[in-house]
Order: structure tokens, then sequence, then C-alpha cells
């Protein structure tokens, strides 16, 4: 690899992105995985649960003192989102259901309790980070240059940059406007059925209800042990070049198998409940690469390791160098 370990820069890299490749290879000598591909529909009850307990505590806590509303957001609203935006990224993949519509709307639910409407823009873009992983203008998950100019490696920029995390995912897709269609009919539905949900919540509920789902929104992918996942995923904290690592710890459970991040990307096709599978089937691929095993003690070492920042990040300017030929 031709790579730029420049703290100012990106991590450069003339090399196809790694998944296509290995994909290739534990198929031909494991093609017994291919049996795992396919749906789980169950995961729409996850859905259901996880909104009907955000909805219950949100009417609880119409009248709770707000040290209670803090807390509760962090300790468990905070879960149940992070859970929900797990859910949508099954429904981007198609992951539950064979009709296209019924994956649309099931992300459409799940977005209910997150407050911003995403979950039809997040399908959109969302499969151009696994063709396309590391280029800029097609990989909404990398993050802009001034973006990484202006956090570098500074531990109260990171802190803020983790806390207004969503601010930036949302405004990373519209660099894709000449790939994709960023407004549509379908974007139009999760917009009023969002903002309208939001309108009844503030209406019948008031102010309290409505910080516990901003806060247990901004929890879940902010600054929180659960937000290290966004730094777990792709970001370079092992000294080396391996632009996607995996989380192997307790909360997997939790988060529908989310860090199982190496084994998505080398099969998108293989819904959550079956990730681990993938590990125990092709282990020998997957031990020899780095891991994590703690969200928290992420989440500080990317705070104070000054050897870590926003540039901490493979890039590659070459479309065909993200596919494999």
């Amino acid at each position: 690899m031709a790579a730029n370990r420049d703290t100012k820069s990106f991590v450069w890299s003339d090399e196809s992105e790694p998944h296509k490749k290995r994909t290739k290879e534990i198929i031909n000598k494991h093609p017994e995985i291919r049996a795992l591909i396919g749906r789980n529909p169950y995961t729409i009850l996850v859905i259901a649960l996880c909104v009907a307990v955000q909805l219950t505590l949100a009417v609880v806590l119409k009248e709770s003192p707000w040290w209670l509303v803090i807390v509760l957001s962090y300790c468990v609203g905070a879960f149940a989102c992070h859970t929900l935006f797990v859910c949508i990224h099954e429904c981007a993949h198609n992951l539950l259901f064979k009709n296209r519509t019924l994956n649309t709307l099931s992300g459409i639910l799940a977005n209910l309790p997150l407050v911003f409407p995403s979950s039809v823009s997040f399908q959109k873009y969302h499969l151009k980070h696994h063709s396309y992983q590391g280029v800029e203008e097609l990989d909404a998950d990398m993050p802009f240059r001034w973006e990484a100019k202006l956090i570098d490696n500074s531990t109260l920029g990171k802190a803020l940059w983790l806390l207004f995390y969503p601010v930036f995912q949302l405004l990373r897709p519209l660099r894709l406007t000449k790939e994709i269609k960023i407004f549509d009919g379908w974007t139009l539905v999760n917009w009023i059925v969002q903002f309208g949900f939001m309108a009844l919540v503030i209406y019948f509920l008031g102010g309290k209800s409505t910080m516990f789902l901003v806060l247990s929104f901004f929890f879940s992918i902010g600054l929180h042990p659960l937000g290290a996942r966004w730094i777990q995923e792709h970001y370079l904290t092992h000294g080396d070049h391996q632009e996607t690592k995996s989380y192997y710890g307790v909360l997997n459970p939790v988060n529908l198998n989310v860090g199982y991040h190496n084994e998505h990307h080398d099969f998108p096709s293989i819904p959550w409940n079956k990730l681990p599978k993938i590990k125990q089937i092709a282990n020998s691929y997957y031990e020899t690469l780095g891991y994590h095993t703690s969200y928290t003690k992420l989440l500080f070492q990317f705070l104070f390791d000054k050897n870590i920042s926003i540039y901490s990040r493979v890039a590659r300017d070459n479309r065909g160098k993200s596919r494999m030929k």
C-alpha cells in the first residue's frame, strides 16, 4: 500500500478496498457461507419493541425531574435509539423483507423516535459506502477535509465532534448529489411522517418528553460509549493501515451484532443474526485482523490519543480502486 501517514492528511491508498477480494477467497474456501444469505423478518419485532420503549419512556417522563430525563436518555434511550439505527441499516440492505417497499416502510417506522427524518436518505447513500469505501465524493461515511482540519486531534474538538456527529452526518451526503437524487417521493413521505410524529409529541407530551427523545438521539451516536462505534468501524486505531475493524464485545447482542463490521462488509447480504456464524466458519481470516473489545476503552483512546485524529482514515481517489476488477 502506498499510503501517507502525515497526521494532517488522510492515509491515501492506491490499492482496492479489501472486502471484495476477501469475500471471494472466503467463498471459495467456505462455500457453505452462501447458506447464510437471506433475510430476517423478525427484525420488525425489534423495531416495534424499541419504538414502544421510547414512546413509553417519553410519556412517563412528561412530568419527571430533568435529572431523570437526562439519566434515562443516556442509560436507556441511547441504547434503544442505537438499535433502531442498526435496524434502519438492515432495512437499507433489504434484509427484512423481499419487498423493497416493506423495507423502506420499516425504516420509516424505526425512524420515529430518532427525531429527524433520515431513514430514506440513509438507504440511498449507504450502499455507495460499500461499493466505494474511502472515495470522498461517493462515500458519505468519509469525513470532509474541512471537517478533519477543523477537529484534527484536539481532545475537546473530538469530544464536540462526537457530540454533534449527527450534524456532520447530515451534511456529508450533500457531496453525493451528482450520484444520487437527494429528494424524491419517499424522502417526502419520510419527512411528513417524521415531522408529523414530532409535532404530536411536542403538542401532547411537552418539553421534557421531547428533550428525552432529542437527547437519546444525540447520545446514541455521539458522546457516549456507543458513539465509539463510528471510530471502531473505519478509523485507524491500531497504528496500521487496516481500514475496517470489528468489535467483539458484550454489547453486540444489544446492538444486533453491528460490531461484526468486517464480516458485514465482506457479506452485506447476510442479516445481523447470522454475522457471528461468518466468523465461526471463516475464523482463520478474521482472527489475524485488528479488532476492539470495549467501546468505553476505545472512546477514551480516541479522545486522548494525539495519534488518532479525524484524518485517521484510509482514502482513495480512484473509483476503480474501490472495487475489485
